[in-house]
């Protein structure tokens, strides 16, 4: 961006937000519920107030020439860089001509350290290492681990699935030379938040079978967003206009990732992009009446099977999200019998907790080990606000600190 571009965008932003922040305000209060029982309801209020506004704003600059609102998402979500840490060593390196930045403890050890490989959130289209910087100093610190978080390319510049790709690439690397960060090759952990968790799934059912790299050893999934069939699960229902996801900005989320006409949100919500003989096929895993009993007590009501009306025109737009590249809840059950043991988190007020609990129940289904956590009073997106002081969440402490101690005691 000149000089002269980013003045005018400064300009716009310092005149025109103020007023964005009051329709924000209004519009926020006359759409989004938030439940009783949900983590700091005023700061999340308020939080979300601010995001939304961030929309208009990048209408407009769009409008006008200046920005989009990829460079407003992705400004905010890149965070406040915090003070330099001199206990760990921090590099940006390329793993595979995949950008990554690296945390080493700097304090010695006699033995060689786990990794975790953090693979960030943000719909595939914004966020970075950038905002997770305190998270991730805070577990390379307290667990003493190496910690990788993969910095692969945002769509919809860079399509899918090139994200699933780069993150592929950059663990196979750094599996091949764990030797020059002294990590032992049986420890490695690899995990995400929301889309991130969902390519980090990915990555691990692809492993499952490879005879020439080390095992995962272990995998974490913070709220992982894992299927994209079935959009009328009891979370989102619930929680359809529960801050900061809202249902139908899910589906807003994937048409842009996907570089696909947001005019097809409400068919694909609606299930109108699934055929028959596919609901049929993965229904035995995605189905509301799978969700136990206690998550339904705030309201469900299954889909009447009428208003489910096919339609091969949206299919053929949305078909990928039907593959396992972006739907893994969808692998076969000798895939998943042969991933590593696993730690879940789910929040109650969040449109993706069942994407979880689905998870969950299918791993254990197959044998496989599973850690689960639930938070309920948490809500999508909170881990982010981890190290912010009092613009954090009591949940993202309560996420950190529950990861850190499913690490250890790997």
């Amino acid at each position: 961006m000149s000089f002269c571009r980013f003045v005018a965008s400064v300009l716009v932003t310092v005149c025109i937000y103020p007023a964005l922040f009051l329709v924000s305000t209004v519009t926020h209060f006359a759409q989004a519920v938030v439940p009783p029982g949900i983590d700091q309801p005023l700061k999340l209020h308020l939080v979300h107030i601010i995001f939304i506004s961030l929309f208009p704003l990048g209408d407009i600059g769009k409008k006008l020439g200046l920005f989009s609102v990829f460079d407003v998402l992705r400004l905010v979500a890149n965070g406040i860089p915090p003070f330099p840490d001199a206990s760990l060593l921090i590099q940006n390196q390329q793993f595979d001509e995949v950008p990554v930045r690296v945390y080493q403890p700097k304090k010695t050890t006699t033995g060689k350290r786990k990794a975790f490989v953090f693979i960030h959130g943000g719909s595939g289209t914004f966020g970075s290492p950038d905002g997770y910087e305190r998270l991730l100093r805070h577990i390379a610190k307290e667990c003493g681990v190496v910690v990788v978080a993969v910095r692969y390319g945002l769509g919809p510049e860079n399509p899918f699935p090139n994200q699933n790709a780069e993150c592929l690439r950059a663990l196979l690397y750094f599996m091949r030379n764990v030797a020059d960060y002294h990590v032992d090759s049986s420890r490695i952990i690899v995990g995400g938040d929301s889309c991130g968790a969902c390519f980090a799934t990915w990555v691990c059912q692809v492993l499952v079978d490879r005879k020439d790299l080390p095992k995962v050893h272990a995998q974490i999934l913070i709220y992982p967003a894992l299927q994209g069939m079935d959009f009328n699960l009891p979370s989102y229902q619930q929680n359809s206009q529960v801050p900061m996801l809202f249902r139908q900005l899910v589906v807003h989320y994937i048409c842009l990732y996907l570089s696909k006409n947001t005019s097809l949100v409400n068919d694909v919500l609606e299930g109108c992009h699934v055929p028959e003989h596919i609901r049929l096929k993965y229904q035995k895993w995605v189905n509301g009446d799978l969700i136990p009993e206690e998550f339904k007590v705030r309201g469900y009501k299954p889909q009447d099977p009428k208003i489910c009306k096919f339609k091969p025109k949206v299919y053929e737009e949305m078909k990928q999200v039907l593959e396992t590249s972006f739907s893994p809840l969808f692998a076969e059950d000798a895939v998943i019998r042969k991933l590593p043991q696993t730690y879940i988190l789910t929040c109650e007020f969040d449109v993706l907790r069942d994407d979880g609990l689905l998870y969950k129940k299918r791993l254990e289904d197959n044998g496989v080990s599973v850690k689960w956590v639930h938070l309920a009073n948490g809500f999508h997106g909170v881990a982010f606000s981890f190290g912010y002081g009092i613009l954090s969440f009591p949940t993202a402490d309560q996420i950190v600190n529950s990861v850190v101690e499913f690490v250890r005691s790997l």
